[in-house]
Protein backbone atom coordinates (compact mmCIF):
# COMPACT_ATOMS: atom_id res chain seq x y z
CA UNK A 1 0.00 0.00 0.00
CA UNK A 2 1.67 3.18 -1.14
CA UNK A 3 -0.20 6.32 -0.21
CA UNK A 4 1.01 9.80 0.52
CA UNK A 5 -1.89 10.58 2.88
CA UNK A 6 -2.59 7.36 4.76
CA UNK A 7 -0.65 6.07 7.74
CA UNK A 8 0.49 2.47 7.60
CA UNK A 9 -0.29 0.64 10.83
CA UNK A 10 1.39 -2.66 11.75
CA UNK A 11 1.68 -5.00 14.71
CA UNK A 12 4.95 -3.22 15.52
CA UNK A 13 3.66 0.36 15.51
CA UNK A 14 -0.02 -0.02 16.49
CA UNK A 15 0.43 0.92 20.14
CA UNK A 16 2.49 4.03 19.37
CA UNK A 17 0.66 5.21 16.25
CA UNK A 18 -2.92 4.34 17.25
CA UNK A 19 -3.37 3.72 20.97
CA UNK A 20 -1.07 6.54 22.09
CA UNK A 21 -2.13 9.02 19.39
CA UNK A 22 -2.99 12.52 20.58
CA UNK A 23 -5.71 12.75 17.92
CA UNK A 24 -8.55 10.35 17.06
CA UNK A 25 -7.57 7.51 14.72
CA UNK A 26 -9.46 5.66 12.00
CA UNK A 27 -7.96 2.23 11.30
CA UNK A 28 -8.99 0.46 8.09
CA UNK A 29 -8.25 -3.28 8.35
CA UNK A 30 -7.72 -4.62 4.82
CA UNK A 31 -5.95 -7.18 2.63
CA UNK A 32 -4.55 -7.13 -0.88
CA UNK A 33 -6.99 -9.84 -2.04
CA UNK A 34 -10.12 -8.08 -0.69
CA UNK A 35 -12.24 -6.43 -3.41
CA UNK A 36 -14.39 -4.28 -1.09
CA UNK A 37 -11.19 -3.16 0.68
CA UNK A 38 -9.83 -1.87 -2.62
CA UNK A 39 -13.09 -0.01 -3.23
CA UNK A 40 -12.82 1.63 0.21
CA UNK A 41 -9.22 2.83 -0.23
CA UNK A 42 -9.94 5.90 -2.44
CA UNK A 43 -12.71 6.98 -0.03
CA UNK A 44 -10.40 6.70 2.97
CA UNK A 45 -7.66 8.58 1.09
CA UNK A 46 -10.07 11.41 0.24
CA UNK A 47 -11.17 11.70 3.85
CA UNK A 48 -7.55 11.72 5.04
CA UNK A 49 -6.90 14.71 2.77
CA UNK A 50 -10.07 16.49 3.91
CA UNK A 51 -9.58 15.98 7.66
CA UNK A 52 -5.83 16.57 7.64
CA UNK A 53 -4.24 16.61 11.09
CA UNK A 54 -7.60 16.51 12.95
CA UNK A 55 -7.81 12.73 12.49
CA UNK A 56 -5.08 10.18 11.83
CA UNK A 57 -6.33 7.85 9.11
CA UNK A 58 -4.51 4.72 8.08
CA UNK A 59 -4.64 1.12 7.01
CA UNK A 60 -3.56 -2.14 8.61
CA UNK A 61 -2.94 -5.16 6.37
CA UNK A 62 -4.40 -8.16 8.22
CA UNK A 63 -2.10 -10.59 6.38
CA UNK A 64 1.02 -8.69 7.47
CA UNK A 65 -0.20 -7.83 10.99
CA UNK A 66 -2.30 -10.78 12.18
CA UNK A 67 -1.69 -10.16 15.90
CA UNK A 68 -3.46 -6.80 15.90
CA UNK A 69 -6.29 -8.11 13.73
CA UNK A 70 -6.74 -11.01 16.15
CA UNK A 71 -6.52 -8.76 19.21
CA UNK A 72 -9.48 -6.73 17.94
CA UNK A 73 -11.40 -9.82 16.70
CA UNK A 74 -11.31 -8.69 13.09
CA UNK A 75 -12.68 -11.67 11.19
CA UNK A 76 -14.25 -9.88 8.22
CA UNK A 77 -12.75 -7.11 6.15
CA UNK A 78 -12.93 -4.30 5.54
CA UNK A 79 -13.35 -3.46 9.21
CA UNK A 80 -12.96 0.10 10.40
CA UNK A 81 -12.08 0.89 14.01
CA UNK A 82 -12.49 4.36 15.46
CA UNK A 83 -9.98 4.84 18.27
CA UNK A 84 -9.86 7.79 20.64
CA UNK A 85 -7.77 8.08 23.78
CA UNK A 86 -6.46 4.55 23.33
CA UNK A 87 -9.93 2.94 23.26
CA UNK A 88 -12.08 1.67 20.44
CA UNK A 89 -15.19 3.83 20.51
CA UNK A 90 -16.89 2.51 17.39
CA UNK A 91 -16.40 0.05 14.57
CA UNK A 92 -17.93 -0.82 11.24
CA UNK A 93 -17.65 -4.01 9.21
CA UNK A 94 -18.05 -3.83 5.44
CA UNK A 95 -17.92 -1.22 2.73
CA UNK A 96 -19.21 2.22 3.68
CA UNK A 97 -20.13 5.15 1.43
CA UNK A 98 -18.11 8.34 1.86
CA UNK A 99 -20.96 10.36 3.41
CA UNK A 100 -21.73 7.61 5.94
CA UNK A 101 -18.07 7.28 6.89
CA UNK A 102 -17.77 11.06 7.14
CA UNK A 103 -20.75 11.14 9.52
CA UNK A 104 -19.11 8.51 11.74
CA UNK A 105 -15.83 10.46 11.80
CA UNK A 106 -17.66 13.67 12.67
CA UNK A 107 -19.26 11.92 15.66
CA UNK A 108 -15.96 10.91 17.17
CA UNK A 109 -13.77 13.99 16.62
Amino acid sequence: MASDVLAEFTDANFETEVLKSSVPVLVDFWAEWCGPCKMLTPIVEELAREYGARVKIGKLNVDNSPLTASRYAVSNIPTILFVKGGSVIDQHVGLLAKKALQAKIDQFI
